[in-house]
C-alpha cells in the first residue's frame, strides 16, 4: 500500500526533475516508510513506500528488473503472489525480493496486459519499458486504490491523489459539470475530477502509451446477463455453502503480511462475517470498533464487543468525545484535496487513526450491502418491484410525509424522511429511482444553488448519467440495481472515503468482499438469494448464522453516521455564519446563489432541517478546498 506519481512525456518533451519532486511530496502520508524517484529519458516515475510484503529496502520502488529493462511503480497488494510467483518460477524466472512488486513486474512481462485476470488483489501501478520507451498503466477491477491522470501539452502526469497532480506544471479550471455532480451527490464520479483536465481512471481499465499514441482499454468488467442462470440458482444451500468457502479463502489470502495486522469491527453483519472467519487463522486476533462517548444515538459497540467475546479477539474500543470529532472535522478538512462530502469520513478518519497505533493492515467489510443488496434503498426498491397494499398505502400517503418534520438525526424524523423518499421513488422510473436515492439534491436543486456563470452543460450530465445508469434494462431485477451501485456508490463514495482516510493514517485496508470470485458469485446468484419482504443481505445473514451471535440479527441498520446537525446548531454555529458561509465569502467566490445560500442556513435552524446537513457539510468542503487550493485553480 502505497502512493505513486509519474511524468510521461508523449511526444518527448523536457521533464523538469522538480515537477516529480513536488508532486512526491504530497505522498508522504501514504508512504511514509520510503520516498524515491527516478528519471528516464521521457519519463520520471516516484514512488512513496508503506512497508507491508518483504519490508526490506530491496523492495523499494520505483523497482527494476535486473538488466533494467522495466521498471515499475505499484500502489496494492497481489494476494496471490505466491501463487503466481511459483508459476513463473517454473517457467525459468528468477526472483531476487519476496514481494508481490517483482511478481507483479515478472508477470507483465511474461503476458503482457493478459496479466491482468490473473490478479487476486487491488493495485494502481505504471510500468515503463526502457527499450520501447513506452508506459503502461492500470487500475483495478472495482476502484480500491485511486489513480488520477491528466493529458495535457503532451505530457501524461498521473499520482495516487489529487495532491499530487496539483503541483504540476498545467492549469486547472473547474469543471461545471463535476461541480453540479458534487453538489448533488457529495461525490464526483469518474472519469470526472473537480479539474476539467483531470481524470479519474476508471476501474477496470488500463492505458498504453507508446510511440506517441495513448490507448485506454476496458479489461474487466463485472460478468452480469440479466438472463443467465447459475449451476446452482435453485440450490439455496448449495448458494450458502459456496459463500462460506469463498469468503474463508479470500479472508485467508488477506491475512498475509509481514506487519501487525487486525480487523474494523462495528458490530454490523459483514465486518462481523470478517472477524469470524480471521478468527480460524490466528488467535486473539486484533479487533477495533468505534464508539460515541456523548451521544449514545450513534453508538453501536455493543454489538462490536458481543462479537468480540465470542471470537475471543483482542478487542479495542475507541469511545470518542465530541472535542475529538472537532479534531477529526478539521483534520479532514484540512487533507482533502478533491471535493468530498460524506460525512462518516470523520469516523473512518479516527478509526484509522487510533487503529494505525496498533496494527499496519486492516480488514473491512466494506462492500457486502453494494453485493448483497444491504442498504435500505434496496429494500425500497425491491418493495416498489413487488408492490402490494404496504407501498401505495405509503405512495398514497405521499403529502403526509411532506409536511412532517425530517431529520436523519431522531428515530421518527428519520423514519418520516425515508417514508417520503419512498414515496417519491414510487412515482419516477427505475432509473431516475435510482439516482434519485443517490443524492441529496436534484438537478433543479443544484441549479439553484450554483451561479449560472457555473452551470453544467446538460448534454454532458446527462451522457455522465447514463452511463450509470446504462445497467437497467425491461424487465430487469434488482440485481441491475447492485450493478449500478457497484460502478458508482462503491468506488467514487465508499472505497475513495476509506482509501482516503486510512492513507492519511499509514493504514493499508484489505475489503474481502471484493475478491473478484466473490463478486462474480454474488452477481450469478438470483436476487431471491438476497432480498426478500422481510430480510437484506439474505444469503449472508443465512449462511453465517451459526457462526455470529444471534443479538446481530434482526435488529435495525444503523449507517456510519456523526451528529453534524447538532454541531452545525451549536459548536459550528459561529464558524458557518461567520467563516464558511458568511455572505462575503459567499460573494467572494462567485459560486454560489447568495439567497439559496440564506435559505439553507435558514432551514437549518427550523424544525424541519432534513438532509440540509448534508448540504451545509458540502459547502463547508467546498469552500474549505477553495480556500486552501485557490492559488492553483483558475476559476
Amino acid at each position: 500500500m502505497c502512493g505513486i506519481t509519474g511524468i510521461f512525456s508523449v511526444e518527448g518533451r523536457e521533464i523538469k526533475e522538480s515537477w516529480i519532486v513536488d508532486s512526491l511530496k504530497s505522498l508522504s502520508k501514504r508512504g511514509p516508510d520510503n520516498q524515491s524517484y527516478q528519471s528516464f529519458p521521457n519519463a520520471c516515475l516516484g514512488h512513496a513506500r508503506l512497508s507491508i510484503i518483504d519490508t526490506s529496502s530491496a523492495a523499494n520502488q520505483p523497482f527494476s528488473d535486473p538488466n533494467r529493462d522495466w521498471t515499475i511503480v505499484f500502489n496494492g497488494e497481489i494476494f496471490n503472489f505466491k501463487e503466481l510467483k511459483t508459476d513463473l518460477e517454473k517457467k525459468g524466472i528468477q526472483f531476487h525480493t519476496n514481494s508481490d512488486t517483482e511478481v507483479l513486474l515478472e508477470l507483465y512481462k511474461f503476458y503482457g496486459k493478459d496479466c491482468l485476470n490473473q490478479l487476486n488483489g487491488f493495485w494502481a501501478f505504471a510500468i515503463y519499458n526502457h527499450k520501447e520507451q513506452s508506459l503502461f498503466v492500470a487500475r483495478d477491477r472495482y476502484g480500491i486504490k485511486p489513480l488520477y491522470y491528466a493529458l495535457v501539452d503532451g505530457y501524461f502526469y498521473f499520482g495516487s491523489e489529487m495532491k499530487a497532480i496539483m503541483p504540476l506544471p498545467f492549469k486547472k479550471h473547474l469543471d461545471k459539470e463535476a461541480l453540479n455532480l458534487y453538489f448533488q451527490l457529495n461525490y464526483i464520479p469518474g472519469p470526472l475530477s473537480i479539474f476539467s483536465e483531470v481524470k479519474k481512471l476508471l476501474p477496470g481499465y488500463c492505458i498504453d502509451i507508446k510511440n506517441g499514441n495513448v490507448n485506454f482499454e476496458q479489461f474487466y468488467k463485472i460478468p452480469y446477463q440479466k438472463d443467465q442462470i447459475s449451476p446452482i440458482a435453485n440450490d439455496y444451500e448449495a448458494q450458502k455453502k459456496k459463500l462460506k468457502e469463498l469468503m474463508e479463502d479470500s479472508v485467508r489470502l488477506r491475512m498475509i503480511a509481514d506487519v501487525p495486522l487486525g480487523a474494523f469491527l462495528s458490530g454490523g453483519i459483514d465486518s462481523s462475517v470478517v472477524v469470524s472467519q480471521a478468527s480460524k487463522f490466528t488467535k486473539n486476533l486484533n479487533t477495533f470498533s468505534i464508539g460515541f462517548a456523548d451521544n449514545a444515538f450513534f453508538d453501536e459497540t455493543v454489538y462490536a464487543n458481543i462479537v468480540a467475546k465470542k471470537y475471543q479477539t483482542n478487542h479495542t474500543v475507541f469511545k470518542l468525545k465530541n472535542e475529538e470529532l472537532f479534531e477529526s472535522l478539521h483534520e479532514i478538512l484540512d487533507y482533502i484535496d478533491e471535493p468530498f462530502a460524506d460525512s462518516s469520513a470523520l469516523l473512518v478518519n479516527l478509526l484509522s487513526k487510533y487503529t494505525r497505533k496498533h496494527v499496519t493492515v486492516a480488514l473491512s467489510g466494506d462492500a457486502g450491502d453494494e453485493l448483497f443488496a444491504g442498504y435500505n434503498k434496496h429494500h425500497g426498491e425491491y418493495t416498489i418491484r413487488n408492490g402490494g397494499w404496504k407501498a401505495q398505502s405509503v405512495s398514497l400517503l405521499g403529502p403526509v410525509w411532506k409536511m412532517l418534520p425530517k431529520s436523519r438525526h431522531g428515530k421518527f424524523g428519520n423514519l418520516f424522511r425515508q417514508l417520503e423518499r419512498f414515496a417519491l421513488g414510487m412515482s419516477l422510473s427505475q432509473e431516475e429511482r435510482h439516482w434519485r436515492w443517490c443524492c441529496f439534491l436534484n438537478d433543479d436543486e443544484v441549479r439553484k444553488l450554483i451561479n449560472s456563470k457555473y452551470h453544467p452543460d446538460p448534454q454532458i450530465i446527462k451522457e455522465v448519467k447514463a452511463s450509470f445508469l446504462k445497467y437497467f434494462t425491461p424487465g430487469g431485477d434488482l440485481n441491475e440495481t447492485l450493478l449500478a451501485d457497484m460502478n458508482l456508490v462503491l468506488p467514487y463514495d465508499m472505497l475513495t472515503k476509506v482509501d482516503s482516510m486510512s492513507m492519511r493514517n499509514s493504514l493499508e485496508v484489505r475489503v474481502p468482499f471484493l475478491d473478484y470470485r466473490i463478486v462474480e458469485f454474488a452477481f450469478s446468484l438470483p436476487v431471491s438469494s438476497k432480498i426478500d419482504n422481510t430480510i437484506k443481505k439474505k444469503i449472508v445473514q443465512e449462511a453465517f448464522r451459526e457462526e455470529l451471535p444471534d443479538e446481530l440479527f434482526n435488529r435495525p441498520k444503523r449507517g456510519f453516521e456523526v451528529p453534524l446537525l447538532q454541531w452545525f446548531r451549536t459548536d459550528l454555529k459561529g464558524d458557518i455564519l461567520n467563516k464558511y458561509l458568511n455572505q462575503a465569502a459567499i460573494k467572494e467566490a462567485g459560486i454560489f446563489n447568495e439567497n439559496a445560500i440564506e435559505s439553507i442556513k435558514k432551514r437549518l435552524f427550523s424544525n424541519d432541517p432534513g438532509d440540509v446537513h448534508a448540504q451545509i457539510w458540502a459547502l463547508i468542503v467546498f469552500q474549505n478546498w477553495l480556500e486552501k487550493y485557490r492559488s492553483y485553480i483558475s476559476l
